[in-house]
């Protein structure tokens, strides 16, 4: 006979879930990748260390999936960001800074997200997420390119370049006291996209 779980246990084991995914959060938050242990993370979340294997094979699965929870509301807010009134090349750098500016606000987990050593699991979804921030931004710089106000260019290049330029150029901030966004990033998406507007 096959063993059925009881709608409250099911809750239950959901409920558990969740908290070791909050507090996974909050570690990676305030201590990034390196601080965010399996048994760090049951500590926080006030259950035993091998209830948090029970949820997640190791640290690698539960920080994937923290990565993919966190990089969707960043998408989220990234392509918010490109559909405010405004131009093609307005809204490519009303991207860019968007996420500049909601990296600061939480430099640790930035820095996690961005550039901090990681697994190989985790690295590959840094690698979705900057494909997914490429799309975003080359959407734009298409739509740009069509309303004749960029020069022909290939889009998805010229994203995946400014995503990289943008993350870089992020690092040095998130790694110090200083958390204000380089004023140059704004004029330096311009020169690179082409627009008249640099």
């Amino acid at each position: 006979m096959v063993y059925r779980r009881t709608p409250q246990v099911q809750a239950r084991l959901d409920a558990q879930r969740a908290a070791i995914l909050d507090a996974a959060g909050e570690l990676l938050a305030e201590r990034g990748y390196a601080g965010c242990s399996v048994a760090a993370v049951a500590e926080r979340a006030g259950v035993a260390t091998g209830s948090v294997y029970r949820h997640f094979p190791g640290k690698a699965e539960l920080v994937v999936e923290l990565f993919r929870g966190v990089v969707s509301r960043e998408v989220e807010a990234v392509t918010k960001a490109g559909e405010l009134p405004g131009d093609p090349v307005g809204r490519v750098v009303a991207v860019f800074e968007t996420f500049a500016a909601r990296a600061l606000k939480a430099p640790r987990r930035a820095y996690a997200l961005l550039a901090e050593p990681v697994d190989a699991q985790v690295e590959a979804e840094r690698v979705v997420f900057r494909r997914v921030f490429r799309d975003v931004a080359a959407r734009h710089i298409r739509d740009g390119v069509r309303a004749g106000l960029l020069p022909a260019q290939d889009a998805e290049l010229t994203a995946a370049a400014l995503v990289g330029a943008a993350a870089e150029v992020l690092v040095g901030p998130l790694t110090s006291d200083n958390t204000e966004a380089d004023p140059g990033l704004r004029t330096f998406i311009l020169r690179a996209l082409g627009g008249s507007h640099a």
